[in-house]
């Protein structure tokens, strides 16, 4: 039996590191839009390059297996070399191998991450077999057994298992966590939210979250930074209508400006815990896997759940990869120790308007 059993993506990733990446902002009167740039035609020196595996069901079973929760992951992948190295990492960490799915069809994922001197990146992703997970490759009979259901996000014809794995789920008193990806949101409004009403937890981003519910973020002329104590207008609407269908707890990241969550009694905004940022890429996973633990650990303790994902998520920034810089619980509860004015704000439904 498992604590949480893992669904998502399997990837190698080749993270190439240089500073000659050009950042350009692209405003218009609602938005504004940043991309990484290089020179047409040119050949470009790089810094440094390393290969680590990662996917959002790789991620998510390392760190669930780190802060000491039983895992095991369902992901697909190739017959190639490519998987060699994502199931070695796996037994590593101490993930279950058991319920992997090997394809002699398609290839093992691999992406090409394009770091910028800002610790922001661009994935160039190249889906293979993660994007063919099919019904007859996922361990119903395991899922059962579990406590939790993690689902990271799906691309490709992979999205079409959302609905029954998250009924059945359901039919077998098994929590399900849902991070919503685009590719979901693309299959339409009303089908995910058929999947988020069966969800104990649901996380997205900020732009994820607007793409979901139509709800543009109007740029706050008269607060150019967000304090902790404030959450825009737009994100409270965007929580409670993505809430509405019943989902236990919806959470909304922001980049810097922390995470907010709302549980239909009670909006949080959970600022963004100090870090030096080195690259992103395996925070948002991070922040939503090490949140499920730790409700699962804590007895649904919202606001110290949301500042130990932000810790973690933290600690991922700091570091050159997606699952290096995971901290233990113990780990965790070491740095918010260390900064005591770090705390969670929380405001009742019926105290905003």
């Amino acid at each position: 039996m498992s604590d949480v059993i893992t669904i998502g993506s399997a990837t190698l990733d080749a993270f190439i590191e240089t500073d000659k990446a050009n950042i350009v902002s692209v405003c218009t009167l609602d938005s504004k839009k940043e991309f990484m740039a290089y020179p047409y035609g040119s050949k470009i020196e790089i810094d440094n390059f390393e290969f680590e595996t990662g996917g959002g069901g790789i991620n998510t079973a390392v760190n669930f297996a780190n802060l000491g929760l039983k895992t095991s992951t369902i992901v697909k992948i190739g017959d190639d070399i490519q998987s060699g190295k994502i199931k070695h990492i796996l037994e590593q960490a101490g993930v279950n191998l058991s319920y992997i799915v090997k394809s002699k069809e398609y290839q093992t994922g691999f992406s090409i991450i394009l770091t910028s001197f800002q610790g922001d990146r661009t994935v160039l992703a190249h889906r293979g077999a993660n994007a063919k997970l099919n019904l007859d490759d996922i361990n119903f009979n395991a899922i059962k057994k579990s406590k939790w259901l993690y689902l990271a996000p799906l691309n490709g014809e992979s999205t079409k298992i959302l609905d029954k794995v998250a009924e059945f789920a359901q039919e077998h008193n098994v929590n399900l966590a849902i991070n919503v990806g685009t590719s979901s949101i693309k299959q339409g409004k009303q089908n995910l939210y058929s999947v988020l009403k069966t969800a104990e937890v649901a996380i997205l981003n900020k732009e994820e979250a607007s793409m979901l519910t139509g709800i543009e973020v109007r740029p706050d002329t008269k607060n150019e930074k967000f304090s902790q104590a404030f959450i825009h207008p737009d994100i409270i609407n965007m929580l409670r209508e993505i809430n509405s269908v019943k989902t236990k707890i919806t959470i909304i990241t922001d980049g810097k400006n922390g995470a907010y969550a709302y549980d239909g009694e009670k909006f949080y905004h959970c600022g963004e815990f100090p870090a030096k940022v080195v690259s992103t890429l395996g925070a948002g996973d991070a922040f939503a896997s090490t949140f499920v633990a730790s409700v699962e650990k804590t007895d649904w303790d919202i606001e110290k759940s949301l500042m130990y994902a932000s810790i973690n998520s933290a600690s991922v920034v700091e570091h050159f990869g997606a699952q290096a810089g995971f901290l233990n619980f113990d780990e965790i509860k070491e740095k918010l120790k260390k900064n005591p004015d770090y705390k969670v704000y929380v405001k009742k439904n019926k105290e905003i308007e």
